[in-house]
């Protein structure tokens, strides 16, 4: 009887391994990276709980957001790669001309003209969409020609990144505007990119940032860059916002002060502690131990999207899904670089951990991408 049960239990197991295996291939999710984002979303929707001032209403709004993001990932992991580089093209064109719309009639806020308001329905942000739509087009175009990338092909590419780049420095947003230039450059180094092209581009970088300086950016981003390099010229003005956020991170210490026992954010000192500055808000309250944690989650992530886009065998995934992650671990790194001081404050929130709307969909739906270059990866 025992050897009789013995005999049958590898098979009993393996079929429910198999039964799993199909499950996922079913769903057409690599179900490592969607675990990992998963408990993101959680962690995040304890943080924010924390951060917005224990407002369930934000929690509830920001779980209505996750939830819409996964579907838009689901959805757009059951198109094959092809599909996706046959809408590049439209998509680019309806986005360039959301982000005009955006100039002509959009809704403002705080100084900034950055939303489009369908009535009596929703407003979006056309500008986060481009941060997906962008690496798209891009790769659509490069897809189906030699690499590495010749010049004329390096100079239409440019092409393409900087009409959105433009539009978006005039809503103004600096921050998107720069992960948008990111996630272009990305595609270009993917595809290839001579090292002496990128040498040269980023000595180019030093007088072009001059001439940002002098005629492209507003003087409350040239405040805030003069803010990073002194702080405390400024303390209960522009760089209050920094000195808070670094008071928050360092009264964490090693192991923090606990969930909801932060008192940067819930006095009320640290400006934006739901959004921009929420890492300041985990800082404090799970400290050094937490934060490592949280960043140890996040490159989890890099490392599985890249490893399914160094696995995918068709040039445009390839292409899009290396982009996608490494543009999100510029989000990552700029947003706890300019919480912590390294890095000027231009806007960027922590992805899936914020609160955001548009940009939690916009972010998912690029895992969505990611997730087809896996389930398509061997064709």
């Amino acid at each position: 009887m025992p050897s009789d049960f013995s005999r049958h239990l590898p098979d009993s197991s393996g079929s429910m391994r198999l039964r799993r295996r199909t499950l996922a291939e079913r769903l057409k999710l690599d179900l490592p990276l969607l675990l990992l984002l998963l408990l993101l979303s959680v962690v995040g929707l304890f943080v924010l709980y924390s951060g917005s001032g224990e407002s369930m209403l934000l929690v509830k709004k920001q779980a209505i957001n996750l939830s819409v993001g996964f579907v838009a990932m689901i959805i757009i992991a059951q198109l094959h790669p092809r599909w996706l580089q046959l809408a590049a093209p439209w998509a680019y064109g309806v986005g360039v001309l959301c982000l005009i719309g955006v100039l002509l009639f959009g809704v403002g806020a705080k100084g900034a003209q950055r939303w489009l308001q369908i009535p009596g329905l929703f407003r979006f942000q056309p500008s986060e969409i481009m941060k997906l739509v962008v690496p798209l087009m891009i790769a659509w175009y490069l897809a189906d020609r030699p690499l590495p990338p010749r010049w004329r092909d390096i100079f239409v590419a440019l092409i393409l990144l900087f009409v959105p780049l433009v539009l978006i420095l005039k809503q103004p947003d600096l921050g998107t505007s720069l992960l948008i230039g990111a996630s272009g450059a990305f595609v270009l180094i993917f595809a290839g990119l001579r090292w002496r092209v990128m040498l040269g581009a980023a000595l180019m970088a030093l007088p072009g940032a001059a001439l940002m300086w002098m005629f492209v950016m507003k003087e409350y981003q040239k405040q805030r860059v003069l803010t990073f390099l002194n702080p405390e010229s400024d303390p209960l003005g522009s760089g209050w916002n920094i000195i808070q956020s670094k008071t928050a991170i360092g009264s964490g210490g090693i192991e923090g002060k606990g969930w909801l026992m932060g008192t940067q954010a819930h006095l009320k000192f640290l400006p934006e502690s739901h959004t921009d500055f929420i890492i300041a808000v985990h800082a404090e309250e799970f400290g050094f131990l937490g934060v490592c944690s949280l960043l140890f989650l996040y490159l989890m992530i890099v490392t599985r999207g890249l490893w399914i886009a160094a696995k995918s065998r068709d040039k445009f995934a390839r292409l899009v899904a290396g982009s996608l992650m490494m543009t999100f671990f510029i989000y990552v790194f700029v947003n706890v670089g300019m919480v912590s001081g390294i890095l000027p404050v231009v806007g960027v929130p922590l992805p899936l951990v914020s609160y955001g709307g548009t940009s939690i969909v916009t972010l998912m739906a690029a895992f969505g991408v990611v997730m087809a270059a896996y389930t398509h990866r061997m064709h």
